[in-house]
């Protein structure tokens, strides 16, 4: 490998926004944020919108299960009906 062209590699910590969810792991992003973890270290804080604690996949939960289909969707939102 050449040096210098990597980026850090380093702990942080994951933090979903929607449940409150903490994880700690290894990445090359960086944040201004900082959180003191339960080993007593502090570590970069990196806020995502979805996590394996709220991805719909992982909980069972689906949104938008019965939504229908493309041409369903249109005839519904111009109050059109079919033949």
């Amino acid at each position: 490998m050449k040096p210098g062209i990597h980026p850090n590699y380093q702990k942080v910590v994951f933090m979903d926004v929607n449940s409150g969810y903490k994880f700690l792991s290894g990445s090359t992003k960086t944040s201004n944020e900082t959180i003191e973890w339960e080993d007593g270290n502090t570590y970069p804080l990196i806020k995502v919108e979805i996590s394996s604690d709220t991805h719909p996949f992982y909980t069972g939960k689906q949104k938008f299960a019965e939504r229908g289909g493309r041409a369903e969707r249109f005839m519904q939102k111009y109050n059109m009906k079919q033949k």
